[in-house]
Protein backbone atom coordinates (compact mmCIF):
# COMPACT_ATOMS: atom_id res chain seq x y z
CA UNK A 1 0.00 0.00 0.00
CA UNK A 2 3.44 2.19 0.10
CA UNK A 3 2.99 2.71 -3.46
CA UNK A 4 -0.42 3.50 -3.30
CA UNK A 5 0.04 6.09 -0.87
CA UNK A 6 2.88 7.67 -2.89
CA UNK A 7 0.51 7.83 -6.13
CA UNK A 8 -2.41 9.50 -3.95
CA UNK A 9 0.52 12.11 -2.63
CA UNK A 10 1.96 12.87 -6.58
CA UNK A 11 -1.84 13.30 -7.44
CA UNK A 12 -2.51 15.61 -5.06
CA UNK A 13 1.19 17.61 -5.41
CA UNK A 14 -0.23 18.27 -9.28
CA UNK A 15 -3.26 19.99 -8.16
CA UNK A 16 -1.18 21.79 -5.39
CA UNK A 17 1.48 22.91 -8.28
CA UNK A 18 -1.39 24.22 -10.38
CA UNK A 19 -2.66 26.26 -7.62
CA UNK A 20 0.56 28.06 -6.97
CA UNK A 21 1.19 28.48 -11.06
CA UNK A 22 -0.28 31.98 -11.61
CA UNK A 23 0.92 33.12 -8.61
CA UNK A 24 4.24 32.37 -9.47
CA UNK A 25 4.31 33.49 -13.08
CA UNK A 26 4.03 30.50 -14.78
CA UNK A 27 3.08 30.20 -17.83
CA UNK A 28 1.24 26.83 -18.32
CA UNK A 29 1.87 26.24 -21.84
CA UNK A 30 5.64 26.42 -21.26
CA UNK A 31 5.25 24.24 -18.67
CA UNK A 32 2.87 21.57 -20.13
CA UNK A 33 4.92 21.01 -23.00
CA UNK A 34 8.39 20.76 -20.87
CA UNK A 35 6.24 18.08 -18.75
CA UNK A 36 5.75 15.89 -21.49
CA UNK A 37 9.55 16.02 -22.18
CA UNK A 38 10.08 14.32 -18.49
CA UNK A 39 7.18 12.09 -18.54
CA UNK A 40 8.13 10.59 -22.21
CA UNK A 41 12.11 10.15 -21.17
CA UNK A 42 10.70 8.63 -17.59
CA UNK A 43 8.53 6.40 -19.10
CA UNK A 44 10.80 5.03 -21.49
CA UNK A 45 12.99 4.83 -18.88
CA UNK A 46 11.19 3.31 -15.85
CA UNK A 47 8.54 1.28 -17.60
CA UNK A 48 10.90 0.58 -20.71
CA UNK A 49 8.27 1.95 -23.07
CA UNK A 50 8.42 1.96 -26.69
CA UNK A 51 5.89 4.22 -28.91
CA UNK A 52 6.41 1.58 -31.46
CA UNK A 53 3.63 -1.07 -30.15
CA UNK A 54 1.40 1.29 -30.23
CA UNK A 55 1.51 3.05 -33.69
CA UNK A 56 2.21 -0.39 -35.33
CA UNK A 57 -1.78 -1.34 -34.71
CA UNK A 58 -3.52 1.36 -37.24
CA UNK A 59 -6.66 0.67 -34.51
CA UNK A 60 -4.50 3.07 -32.60
CA UNK A 61 -3.59 5.59 -34.14
CA UNK A 62 -7.01 7.70 -33.79
CA UNK A 63 -6.97 6.99 -30.35
CA UNK A 64 -3.40 8.00 -29.33
CA UNK A 65 -4.06 11.76 -31.57
CA UNK A 66 -7.00 12.33 -29.68
CA UNK A 67 -4.90 11.60 -26.82
CA UNK A 68 -2.24 13.72 -27.98
CA UNK A 69 -4.57 16.65 -28.31
CA UNK A 70 -6.87 16.03 -24.69
CA UNK A 71 -3.82 15.70 -22.87
CA UNK A 72 -2.30 19.02 -23.03
CA UNK A 73 -5.78 20.81 -23.57
CA UNK A 74 -6.99 19.33 -20.03
CA UNK A 75 -3.64 19.84 -18.35
CA UNK A 76 -4.88 23.59 -19.44
CA UNK A 77 -7.73 22.97 -17.83
CA UNK A 78 -6.87 21.43 -14.59
CA UNK A 79 -4.71 24.35 -13.98
CA UNK A 80 -7.40 26.93 -14.95
CA UNK A 81 -10.02 24.79 -12.53
CA UNK A 82 -8.34 24.58 -9.43
CA UNK A 83 -7.14 28.22 -9.84
CA UNK A 84 -10.91 28.99 -9.65
CA UNK A 85 -13.22 26.44 -9.18
CA UNK A 86 -10.37 24.78 -6.27
CA UNK A 87 -8.92 21.83 -5.34
CA UNK A 88 -11.88 19.86 -3.78
CA UNK A 89 -13.61 20.39 -6.76
CA UNK A 90 -11.17 19.34 -9.15
CA UNK A 91 -9.69 16.31 -7.62
CA UNK A 92 -13.35 15.22 -6.56
CA UNK A 93 -14.57 16.01 -10.52
CA UNK A 94 -11.09 14.13 -12.06
CA UNK A 95 -12.19 10.84 -9.73
CA UNK A 96 -15.00 10.66 -10.78
CA UNK A 97 -14.54 10.92 -14.65
CA UNK A 98 -14.08 7.25 -14.66
CA UNK A 99 -17.79 7.41 -14.36
CA UNK A 100 -17.83 8.66 -18.17
CA UNK A 101 -16.06 5.55 -19.03
CA UNK A 102 -18.22 3.12 -17.25
CA UNK A 103 -21.14 4.75 -19.18
CA UNK A 104 -19.22 4.88 -22.45
CA UNK A 105 -18.15 0.99 -21.83
CA UNK A 106 -22.08 0.08 -22.11
CA UNK A 107 -23.47 2.44 -24.57
CA UNK A 108 -20.05 2.08 -27.22
CA UNK A 109 -18.27 -0.95 -26.08
CA UNK A 110 -20.38 -3.96 -25.73
CA UNK A 111 -20.44 -3.80 -21.96
CA UNK A 112 -23.69 -4.49 -19.92
CA UNK A 113 -25.75 -2.32 -17.70
CA UNK A 114 -25.90 -3.85 -14.18
CA UNK A 115 -28.40 -2.17 -11.81
CA UNK A 116 -25.16 -1.35 -9.50
CA UNK A 117 -23.25 0.34 -12.22
CA UNK A 118 -26.78 2.50 -12.97
CA UNK A 119 -26.53 3.22 -9.34
CA UNK A 120 -23.00 3.90 -9.05
CA UNK A 121 -23.04 6.00 -12.27
CA UNK A 122 -26.43 7.67 -10.37
CA UNK A 123 -24.37 8.84 -7.13
CA UNK A 124 -21.77 10.06 -8.99
CA UNK A 125 -23.60 12.67 -11.46
CA UNK A 126 -25.32 13.63 -8.32
CA UNK A 127 -21.88 13.70 -5.98
CA UNK A 128 -20.40 15.98 -9.27
CA UNK A 129 -23.49 18.21 -9.55
CA UNK A 130 -23.28 18.97 -5.31
CA UNK A 131 -19.35 19.60 -5.14
CA UNK A 132 -20.07 21.93 -8.04
CA UNK A 133 -23.34 23.75 -6.47
CA UNK A 134 -21.80 27.25 -5.12
CA UNK A 135 -24.59 29.63 -3.69
CA UNK A 136 -24.24 33.26 -3.82
CA UNK A 137 -26.96 35.94 -3.16
CA UNK A 138 -29.56 32.85 -3.23
CA UNK A 139 -28.81 31.91 -6.72
CA UNK A 140 -26.16 29.12 -8.13
CA UNK A 141 -22.79 30.69 -9.34
CA UNK A 142 -21.93 29.47 -12.29
CA UNK A 143 -18.04 31.54 -12.61
CA UNK A 144 -16.65 28.67 -11.92
CA UNK A 145 -18.57 25.37 -12.70
CA UNK A 146 -17.44 25.18 -16.33
CA UNK A 147 -13.98 24.43 -14.93
CA UNK A 148 -14.33 21.06 -13.36
CA UNK A 149 -17.16 19.98 -15.28
CA UNK A 150 -14.63 19.85 -18.40
CA UNK A 151 -11.84 17.98 -16.39
CA UNK A 152 -15.23 15.61 -15.52
CA UNK A 153 -16.02 15.34 -19.06
CA UNK A 154 -11.90 15.30 -20.40
CA UNK A 155 -10.64 12.37 -18.10
CA UNK A 156 -13.26 10.29 -18.94
CA UNK A 157 -12.98 11.27 -22.61
CA UNK A 158 -9.36 9.77 -22.19
CA UNK A 159 -9.98 6.86 -19.95
CA UNK A 160 -11.75 5.98 -23.22
CA UNK A 161 -9.01 6.54 -25.48
CA UNK A 162 -6.88 4.42 -23.51
CA UNK A 163 -9.25 1.66 -23.29
CA UNK A 164 -9.52 1.85 -27.02
CA UNK A 165 -5.51 1.86 -27.48
CA UNK A 166 -5.27 -1.20 -25.08
CA UNK A 167 -8.44 -2.53 -27.25
CA UNK A 168 -5.80 -2.83 -30.57
CA UNK A 169 -3.38 -4.59 -28.61
CA UNK A 170 -1.11 -2.18 -27.28
CA UNK A 171 0.12 -2.39 -23.98
CA UNK A 172 -0.50 0.60 -21.45
CA UNK A 173 3.51 2.00 -21.62
CA UNK A 174 3.50 2.03 -25.64
CA UNK A 175 0.60 3.85 -25.77
CA UNK A 176 0.85 6.32 -22.25
CA UNK A 177 4.40 6.88 -24.34
CA UNK A 178 2.92 7.48 -27.84
CA UNK A 179 0.33 9.58 -26.35
CA UNK A 180 3.20 11.39 -24.56
CA UNK A 181 5.16 12.01 -27.47
CA UNK A 182 1.97 13.62 -29.75
CA UNK A 183 1.52 15.88 -27.00
CA UNK A 184 5.07 16.65 -26.81
CA UNK A 185 4.92 17.90 -30.18
CA UNK A 186 1.84 19.97 -29.84
CA UNK A 187 2.53 21.51 -27.07
CA UNK A 188 5.99 22.75 -28.46
CA UNK A 189 4.65 24.15 -31.73
CA UNK A 190 1.91 26.29 -29.49
CA UNK A 191 5.18 26.87 -27.55
CA UNK A 192 7.17 28.17 -29.93
CA UNK A 193 4.56 30.09 -31.54
CA UNK A 194 3.98 32.14 -28.90
CA UNK A 195 7.02 32.83 -28.00
CA UNK A 196 7.54 34.36 -31.58
CA UNK A 197 4.46 36.03 -31.22
CA UNK A 198 5.92 37.96 -28.14
CA UNK A 199 2.85 36.64 -26.38
CA UNK A 200 4.83 34.64 -24.17
CA UNK A 201 8.71 34.40 -24.30
CA UNK A 202 10.07 31.32 -22.48
CA UNK A 203 11.24 31.98 -19.73
CA UNK A 204 13.97 29.27 -17.19
CA UNK A 205 10.95 29.60 -14.87
CA UNK A 206 8.14 28.27 -16.58
CA UNK A 207 10.91 25.31 -18.37
CA UNK A 208 12.21 24.65 -14.65
CA UNK A 209 8.18 24.00 -13.04
CA UNK A 210 7.19 22.14 -16.09
CA UNK A 211 10.22 19.46 -15.05
CA UNK A 212 9.06 19.71 -11.37
CA UNK A 213 5.29 19.12 -12.87
CA UNK A 214 6.40 16.01 -14.88
CA UNK A 215 7.96 14.76 -12.60
CA UNK A 216 5.22 14.63 -10.06
CA UNK A 217 2.72 14.00 -13.08
CA UNK A 218 4.80 10.59 -13.90
CA UNK A 219 5.18 9.88 -10.48
CA UNK A 220 1.54 9.63 -9.62
CA UNK A 221 1.22 7.53 -12.68
CA UNK A 222 4.33 5.25 -12.03
CA UNK A 223 3.45 4.22 -8.21
CA UNK A 224 -0.02 3.68 -9.33
CA UNK A 225 1.12 0.85 -11.83
CA UNK A 226 3.55 -0.35 -9.44
CA UNK A 227 0.46 -0.55 -6.64
CA UNK A 228 -1.48 -3.34 -9.11
CA UNK A 229 2.02 -5.06 -9.73
CA UNK A 230 2.23 -5.01 -6.36
CA UNK A 231 -1.18 -6.32 -5.64
CA UNK A 232 -2.09 -8.31 -8.90
CA UNK A 233 -4.56 -10.35 -6.94
CA UNK A 234 -6.62 -7.05 -5.54
CA UNK A 235 -7.19 -4.85 -8.47
CA UNK A 236 -10.07 -3.29 -6.74
CA UNK A 237 -8.64 -2.67 -3.38
CA UNK A 238 -5.76 -0.44 -5.32
CA UNK A 239 -8.64 0.78 -7.56
CA UNK A 240 -10.66 2.17 -4.68
CA UNK A 241 -7.55 3.22 -2.40
CA UNK A 242 -6.32 5.44 -5.14
CA UNK A 243 -9.71 7.46 -6.29
CA UNK A 244 -11.03 7.45 -2.62
CA UNK A 245 -7.73 8.77 -1.06
CA UNK A 246 -7.48 11.61 -3.99
CA UNK A 247 -10.63 12.67 -2.91
CA UNK A 248 -10.06 12.54 0.76
CA UNK A 249 -6.63 14.16 0.55
CA UNK A 250 -7.34 16.68 -1.97
CA UNK A 251 -10.36 17.49 0.39
CA UNK A 252 -8.22 17.98 3.64
CA UNK A 253 -5.34 19.81 1.36
CA UNK A 254 -8.23 22.47 -0.33
CA UNK A 255 -10.06 23.19 2.88
CA UNK A 256 -7.27 23.18 5.61
CA UNK A 257 -4.43 23.97 3.69
CA UNK A 258 -5.75 26.61 1.40
CA UNK A 259 -9.22 27.30 3.05
CA UNK A 260 -11.05 26.59 0.19
CA UNK A 261 -14.82 27.71 1.19
CA UNK A 262 -16.93 24.82 0.95
CA UNK A 263 -21.38 24.47 1.77
CA UNK A 264 -22.78 21.32 3.69
CA UNK A 265 -23.92 20.66 -0.25
CA UNK A 266 -20.51 20.86 -1.43
CA UNK A 267 -19.32 18.18 1.63
CA UNK A 268 -22.10 15.88 0.61
CA UNK A 269 -20.84 15.15 -2.59
CA UNK A 270 -17.50 14.74 -1.15
CA UNK A 271 -19.35 11.82 0.33
CA UNK A 272 -21.36 10.79 -2.08
CA UNK A 273 -17.90 11.01 -4.00
CA UNK A 274 -16.31 7.83 -1.78
CA UNK A 275 -19.73 6.35 -1.84
CA UNK A 276 -19.87 6.10 -5.70
CA UNK A 277 -16.09 4.86 -5.71
CA UNK A 278 -17.12 1.97 -3.17
CA UNK A 279 -19.94 0.69 -4.96
CA UNK A 280 -17.87 1.03 -8.59
CA UNK A 281 -15.27 -1.37 -6.29
CA UNK A 282 -17.45 -4.19 -5.74
CA UNK A 283 -19.18 -4.34 -8.61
Amino acid sequence: MVYIALAILFSVAVSVLLKFARRAGIDIVQAVATNYVVASLLAWQLLGATPQAALAAKATWLPLVALGILLPAIFVVLARSVRTAGIVRTDVAQRLSLFVSLFAAFVFLGDVLTGQKALGIGIALVAVLCVLWRKEHGKAEGGAWWAPLLVFAGFGAIDICFKLVAKAGASFAAGLLGAFLIALVLCWVVAIVRAVAGKAPLTARSIGFGVLLGACNFANILFYVRGHQALPHDPSLVFASMNVGVVVLGSLVGALGFREKLSAVNWVGVVLAIAAVAIMTFM
